[in-house]
């Protein structure tokens, strides 16, 4: 019998991508996108786990006993956008679109399953693919992790679609490759007043202003050039009326670092100047920080295997530039290590664009890719484990 190939079913991957897209879901709404994932596995003989999870799905192929078992995630979820891409398969959902290629992201590691499906036997340990919802909201890997799916699990890896690199390119590189991605909410608060009589009140508005221009000295000022750091904020709000003075102001916005050392001095500059700069106005001011996922950080040791599988397939092999965008795989390498890679789609727009959109020639690439990876990794891991046996047998 032949041997299933990735260009076998690259129409399938295909067919699955359109019908994801068709049918988008948001973080913790992906039912149907559950069901169907469950499906295409259930269809293809791929053994189904039960994590007690309500969307999103976990799977397994191969199972030798007390071999290495490694993860390949994929996140499921949609955004809240209208799509405007005017594809023949456009989102059916008003106002849901996969703007971030979630769905290439589902169907390539599907397609990953239905490869290695067929290579079970030879598999030196397990595969645990990680359909995982929630990925938008930075909540669906703790999710996992806390349902036990990431027990035992030796190394795992993940991707995301690069609309600006070709298709067949992948970027691959040790350490930080997504930002730690935090959220702030500052509240000023002043004492109101007429408008014509400042000096009866304390004016929030004022000193959000002042706040707002001094926090952009942190990046400048208290973050070396050699590192990287990124303070924005994104909206402020205050007053009800042009003649009168309000006794409250609030901004909020981003913080976007790549290294823990750097996260904890950028916040900890932040609340000085605020609470400082609020002091010398006579008002006050209260910080909250919306926690976000930390960077990924990926382990050199698969990104050099990473890179041997990827030239074996004769993929153009790159060293991205790590992207100031958040990914909550980043816990995932908190509890085990792993590798997150960049695969190239060739795409019109970035990220959550309206008219985001993939090449689908890229899925049979990233499903191929991911499968080596995976029998790689298993090799490795199994070769590992039987040298250090040796080792500690001479020793005894």
């Amino acid at each position: 019998m032949t041997r299933l190939s990735a260009e076998s079913i690259e129409q399938q991957l295909v067919a699955i991508r359109r019908q994801l897209h068709e049918y988008p879901e948001l973080s913790h709404e992906e039912f149907e996108t559950t069901a169907a994932i469950r499906g295409w596995l259930t269809e293809a003989g791929i053994r189904i786990v039960d994590y007690g999870l309500k969307t999103g799905v976990i799977a397994e192929v191969g199972g030798l006993q007390d071999g290495p078992l490694i993860a390949v995630r994929a996140d499921i979820d949609a955004l809240p956008i209208q799509e405007e891409t005017g594809l023949p398969f456009a989102s059916k959902i008003p106002g849901k679109m996969h703007a971030c290629g979630h769905d290439f992201h589902t169907a390539s590691i599907l397609g990953t399953a239905f490869l290695l499906k067929e290579q079970e036997q030879e598999l030196r340990g397990t595969v645990r693919f990680l359909f995982q919802p929630a990925e938008e909201k930075a909540k669906g890997a703790g999710q996992l992790i806390a349902s036990g799916a990431l027990n035992g699990v030796d190394a795992v890896f993940g991707m995301h679609n690069k609309p600006d690199l070709p298709v067949g390119t992948i970027g691959i590189k040790g350490g930080p490759i997504m930002a730690a991605a935090d959220g702030f909410v500052v509240e000023v608060a002043g004492r109101g007043s007429h408008a014509a009589v400042p000096e009866a009140g304390l004016d929030p508005i004022v000193t959000a202003a002042h706040i707002i221009t001094a926090l952009q000295s942190i990046v400048s000022r208290s973050v070396s050039a050699l590192d990287s750091a990124v303070v924005s904020v994104t909206r402020l709000h205050a007053g009800t009326a042009w003649n009168v003075i309000s006794d409250k102001a609030v901004f909020d916005g981003t913080l976007r670092t790549f290294d823990e050392s750097v996260r904890e001095k950028v916040r900890e500059r932040f609340e000085q100047v605020v609470g400082g700069v609020a002091s010398a106005f006579a008002t006050t001011a209260q910080v909250k920080w919306l926690e976000g996922p930390p960077a990924v950080v990926n382990d050199q040791k698969w990104a050099d295997q990473a890179t041997v599988t990827a030239e074996a397939l004769g993929l153009t092999v790159i060293q991205p530039v790590p992207s100031p965008a958040g990914e909550d795989f980043a816990f995932y390498l908190k509890e085990t290590e792993g590798l997150f890679v960049f695969l190239g789609t060739a795409g019109p727009q970035e990220w959550h664009h309206p008219a985001f959109d993939v090449d689908e020639k890229a899925l049979p690439i990233a499903a191929s890719f991911f499968a080596s990876l995976a029998s790689d990794a298993l090799r490795k891991l199994a070769d590992d484990r039987l040298r250090g046996g040796r080792q500690h047998s001479e020793i005894l």
